[in-house]
C-alpha cells in the first residue's frame, strides 16, 4: 500500500521514462540469445554507468545527448564484462528504442485521462528515443506532452529540467505530480517544487536526502488511489 499522505489539487501527472514507464531490464533480456546468463550483469551495470555519466558530465558542464551517454555506458559495461560477442551493441543500442513499458502503464494512463488530467513524460532521453518508446508501446495519444532535456541541454537533477514541465503545461508546480522510479530523481523533483510519487518497485531503501517523496508506491497501479481517484 502506498505511504505518505493523499495528494490534493494535482492538474496533472508527469512521468520519468526510463525505469518508471519503460522497464530498462526489457533492453537486455532482447538479447538474451547473445547474452546468456550475463543479461542481469549487463544491465546493472549498463544503467549505473548510463546515469554516472549523465551527473558527471551536468557537473562538468560537458553535455552530450542521452544516445551518446547510453552508448558509452553500454561501450564500459561491454568491455567490464568482457562481452564481444558480432553486432551486440549494435543490438543493443536497436533494442532500446523498441524498450518494453511496464504491463500497468496503459491502463493506468487511460484511467488518469478519464479523470481530465494531463499526462506527459519528463525524460533524460533525446526526442527520438523517446518518440520511439512511446511510438512502439502505443502510448502516444495518450500523453499531452514528451518533453526531453535537450530543450535545456543538461541532464536531471538539474532545476531547468524539472521546469520544462510547468512551463510546457502552464501549470504551477504543485499542480503537478511527478513520478519516478529513481529516488535521487522524485527528491530532486520534491525539492523543485512538485507533488512527487516515488515508484519503489523493487524495495530500495530510501535516500538519505532532504525534502523526501510525498508517498512511496511499488507499482504505478497505487497511483490513482494516492491521487483520490479510485
Amino acid at each position: 500500500m502506498p505511504t505518505g499522505s493523499s495528494g490534493s489539487g494535482v492538474k496533472a501527472c508527469v512521468f520519468d521514462a526510463y525505469g518508471t514507464l519503460f522497464d530498462v531490464a526489457s533492453v537486455a533480456g532482447g538479447a538474451r540469445a547473445l547474452l546468456g546468463d550475463r543479461g542481469e550483469a549487463l544491465s546493472d551495470l549498463w544503467r549505473s554507468k548510463q546515469l554516472q555519466y549523465t551527473w558527471l558530465r551536468g557537473l562538468a558542464g560537458h553535455h552530450a545527448d542521452f544516445w551518446q551517454v547510453t552508448g558509452d555506458a553500454l561501450d564500459f559495461a561491454l568491455g567490464t564484462l568482457q562481452l564481444d560477442a558480432p553486432g551486440l551493441k549494435k543490438r543493443l543500442m536497436e533494442l532500446y528504442l523498441t524498450i518494453s513499458a511496464y504491463p500497468e502503464v496503459p491502463a493506468l494512463l487511460a484511467q488518469l485521462r478519464h479523470h481530465g488530467l494531463k499526462l506527459a513524460i519528463l525524460s533524460n532521453g533525446t526526442p527520438a528515443m523517446l518518440d520511439a518508446a512511446v511510438s512502439h508501446a502505443g502510448l502516444a495519444g495518450r500523453l499531452d506532452g514528451v518533453f526531453s532535456v535537450e530543450e535545456v541541454g543538461v541532464f536531471k537533477p538539474h532545476p531547468e529540467v524539472y521546469g520544462l514541465a510547468p512551463k510546457h503545461l502552464d501549470l504551477q508546480r504543485q499542480e503537478i505530480c511527478f513520478v519516478s522510479s529513481n529516488a535521487w530523481d522524485a527528491c530532486s523533483a520534491k525539492a523543485f517544487g512538485f507533488q512527487v510519487a516515488w515508484c519503489n518497485r523493487f524495495g530500495q531503501a530510501p535516500e538519505q536526502i532532504p525534502l523526501p517523496p510525498d508517498v512511496e508506491i511499488t507499482d504505478l497501479t497505487q497511483l490513482p488511489g494516492w491521487l483520490g481517484l479510485d
